[in-house]
């Protein structure tokens, strides 16, 4: 990273500034990729290889800098660099911060020699009414809102079920859950209607963790020993508690109500009753 303009200048220090910070522990080589991958990708606004090697503007070969940047990624991240990362997002964030998880998918349509290329939704084109399937992979990336309610990443994986050994979705946000409540003491999680199971309610209780999760229209709920639909539940609750709520670009003022209700997983189980708020 040579031959920089004095405009890029303070980014680029901030920039190395963090990576050593993350990178103190490594090689020579191995710090050198990891400011090299982060201010070029910033750089270039992109995360593709070419991109990144346009920003860094160095003397050799373009395809001989790709080669190199891509057999350091082959090794994945090492331990200490992972550690020390983890470390310096836990000076960024409250005793205990909002983790919120929401897969996502990458979609290679067009690909053929990609390892291990399964079949995912792909929530671009799929509706309410229709869903639509196409090659690529499941991401699932957790993030922990800061202090000043910037999301950073605690975990990323990019699995298939096409892969060897692989076991399932859940197994890999169980693993993402599980290095959330490592990482701090307690934590709230936040998750959509796709997190509405109850594998995921009783993996969370047993990590001792709170957690946020929107319900499905179909989930019932013991109420007044009897099992009720949760949107019938909402529909009787008038809400006491305003508040406001920025939702699709706009600010709302909403009304929120709670009440003591127990879910399907613990129907065989002596456990508390949940709280359900709507």
């Amino acid at each position: 990273m040579v031959y920089f303009t004095t405009n890029t200048y303070t980014l680029k220090r901030e920039i190395l500034n963090f990576s050593n910070k993350i990178s103190k522990q490594l090689s020579k080589p191995e710090r050198k990729f990891t400011a090299d991958m982060t201010y070029g990708m910033l750089a270039a606004g992109s995360c593709l290889l070419t991109d990144v090697v346009d920003q860094l503007h160095e003397d050799s070969k373009k395809i001989n800098i790709v080669d190199r940047l891509s057999r350091h990624l082959d090794k994945g991240v090492p331990a200490q660099a992972a550690y020390s990362y983890l470390q310096q997002i836990k000076k960024w964030v409250p005793s205990e911060p909002v983790i919120h998880i929401d897969d996502s998918d990458v979609v290679k349509s067009g690909g053929y020699k990609f390892e291990s290329l399964g079949i995912v939704r792909d929530d671009s084109e799929s509706t309410s009414a229709k869903n639509v399937y196409k090659k690529g992979y499941h991401v699932t990336e957790p993030c922990v809102l800061t202090t000043g309610n910037h999301p950073v990443s605690i975990f990323s994986k990019v699995h298939s079920s096409a892969e060897k050994g692989y076991k399932s979705a859940n197994t890999v946000t169980f693993e993402a859950m599980e290095r959330g409540s490592a990482l701090f003491e307690k934590a709230t999680f936040c998750m959509d209607r796709g997190y509405d199971d109850n594998k995921m309610f009783l993996k969370l209780d047993s990590l001792n963790q709170e957690y946020v999760i929107r319900l499905k229209s179909n989930r019932k709920l013991l109420y007044h020993n009897k099992w009720t639909f949760a949107t019938e539940l909402r529909n009787r609750r008038k809400g006491k508690i305003k508040t406001n709520v920025f939702y699709k670009g706009k600010n709302h003022e909403a009304y929120i109500s709670h009440v003591k209700v127990q879910i399907t997983a613990l129907r065989k189980s002596a456990s508390n009753p949940e709280y359900c708020r709507f």
